[in-house]
């Protein structure tokens, strides 16, 4: 069985890389002012903050959120399926014949 630490700092990632930006002197005000407020170093209230907005971008791009109606319109469409027109059985029909073992 593999031993598990109790030192927290055992289970953190290294931090190898570095983010520097130029920032205003008013966006340091603000920012130091937001991280005091949440009890953070700026340092802390930066990295924690751009992670968050990070994740939401990628989920906002990578997930289809539909309404309601659009959710009942797709499962609809899903378990209701229209018949297929003349050119997809004709796709169908070629498929199959080239599929065919000769």
């Amino acid at each position: 069985m593999p031993k598990v630490s109790s030192d927290p700092k055992a289970r953190k990632p290294t931090k190898r890389h570095r983010l520097e930006a130029r920032i205003t002197d008013s966006q340091r005000q603000l920012f130091q002012r937001a991280a005091d407020l949440q009890g953070r170093s700026l340092t802390d209230f930066v990295i924690a903050t751009v992670h968050e907005k990070a994740v939401q971008t990628i989920e906002s791009m990578e997930i289809v959120r539909l309404n309601a109606q659009e959710s009942l319109k797709m499962a609809q469409a899903i378990l209701n399926p229209r018949q297929p027109n003349a050119k997809l059985r004709a796709a169908a029909k070629r498929y199959l014949e080239s599929t065919e073992v000769r």
